[in-house]
């Protein structure tokens, strides 16, 4: 790449470029701030659901619809069973804050019934079929469930929105080829006469394709960086203004490094990209001028 960006300076006072000049850059640039927003939002939500799918995948929960009552014998169960790691009884105080988020001031009710819940951690060689029968078979109307399970639905989704959030980003990218296209084609025609003289004197199609790619190359370039500069920082105030309750609720950052380092690549990947449709649309258009 840095061959073709580089160029005497007879060929930038023929077909100048990377200065800001004409629309080209400020289109690439709104493209590649859509392209990281959400790229950086797809990658967030997939990472955020392996997480949460990795913290609650040996997570189980014993429910007993009719309470409290049989809840000290769940977990006297609980705690002989081999493969349990960690057993933690949800308070009344807990469910009752939790229905309070939902149903008002009703969900402190005393007069409004709750069931016994216990948070279960399991080793992941635990005999989860054996403990679950267990405690299904020696308390009455005890229902021994999955985390993962309950979470599947809400996961599934999240992964989805994650992969629609990359589509877009690939939509957005096949939409900012077509406007280099069109750019491409509006800067061979504006140069028309230089190509003609240029012609005259010997010069091939390939010599004068590299000009305009040169030209669309750098636009490309100080677009994409530009953009991609400005959504950095917008998604840095968004982390900074309240979203670490994201993390601390998987366990984690959203965005690792890997996925830092694929956001930054997009500048130069939008260049490249912006590069070879330039050099193909203006070689095609030489061609059928000839």
């Amino acid at each position: 790449m840095i061959g073709f960006l580089a160029a005497t300076p007879a060929e930038r006072r023929l077909i100048p470029g990377g200065r800001l000049q004409g629309p080209t850059p400020y289109v690439i640039a709104i493209m590649m701030f859509v392209m990281v927003v959400i790229g950086a939002a797809g990658l967030a939500l997939g990472s955020s659901a392996r997480l949460v799918a990795a913290g609650v995948d040996n997570r189980y929960s014993v429910e007993i619809a009719d309470g409290a009552a049989k809840a000290a014998r769940a977990q006297a169960l609980l705690v002989a069973s081999p493969g349990v790691t960690a057993v933690r009884p949800v308070s009344e105080r807990e469910m009752r804050k939790i229905l309070q988020r939902w149903l008002g001031p009703a969900g402190a009710a005393s007069d409004l019934p709750l069931p016994a819940i216990i948070d279960v951690d399991l080793a992941p060689d635990a005999p989860v079929a054996a403990i679950a029968s267990n405690v299904e078979r020696n308390v009455p109307g005890a229902r021994f469930v999955a985390n993962k399970d309950s979470l599947g639905p809400v996961l599934g989704a999240v992964r989805s929105l994650g992969w629609l959030a990359l589509t877009l980003v690939l939509l957005i990218a096949l939409a900012t080829a077509a406007a280099v296209v069109l750019a491409a084609r509006g800067t061979l025609d504006t140069h028309r006469s230089t190509i003609d003289v240029m012609h005259g004197i010997g010069a091939t199609d390939d010599q004068v394709a590299r000009l305009f790619q040169r030209k669309i190359a750098l636009d490309a370039l100080t677009g994409g960086t530009a953009g991609a500069v400005a959504a950095g920082v917008v998604l840095l105030l968004i982390a900074g203004g309240g979203s670490t309750w994201l993390a601390d609720l998987t366990g984690g950052p959203l965005l690792g490094s890997s996925d830092i380092l694929l956001l930054a690549l997009l500048p130069l990947a939008g260049t490249v990209l912006a590069t070879i449709v330039a050099r193909g649309a203006v070689m095609k258009a030489l061609r059928a001028s000839l």
